[in-house]
């Protein structure tokens, strides 16, 4: 039977957990996640979980954030004023919102901290800085 390698699309099912046992995200009860194998468009960590598995074959991995969304970045943190937000936004901690360059280009952005006169934001992704936990079952070779 064939094994995973570079090139190959693949289908597979997938639950990922937090070092806590959160369930941050699981493709039950879906259809499974298809890409292609060193296309870089998957997290590094999960592409090698996935190399050399034969379809039917399962495995569970522990990724560390280097090899998933990377560190946690400081300088991705930054304190707008609250009179740089539209008007009617009231900023909530958790809350997502988009920031635009001067070139036009957009970044989501979380809400980290709010005071009377600042927004705190972090660029950074939700799971930078953290290690993850995937069980992986190769579903298909295509």
């Amino acid at each position: 039977m064939a094994k995973a390698k570079n090139g190959d699309k693949v289908s597979v099912h997938y639950t990922g957990k937090l070092a806590d046992g959160e369930v941050f995200d699981s493709s039950q009860g879906r259809d499974p996640l298809e890409f292609e194998l060193g296309s870089g468009s998957i997290i590094p960590g999960f592409e090698k979980a996935v190399m050399g598995l034969q379809p039917g074959e399962a495995v569970t991995t522990v990724i560390p954030s280097d090899e998933a969304y990377g560190p946690h970045r400081e300088d991705l943190v930054l304190e707008v004023g609250r009179d740089m937000m539209p008007p009617d936004l009231k900023p909530e901690i958790g809350q997502q919102l988009q920031m635009s360059s001067k070139d036009g280009r957009t970044t989501p952005v979380y809400v980290v901290g709010v005071d009377d006169k600042n927004v705190k934001l972090d660029a950074n992704h939700p799971l930078a800085g953290k290690e993850l936990t995937f069980e992986i079952e190769l579903v298909e070779i295509q």
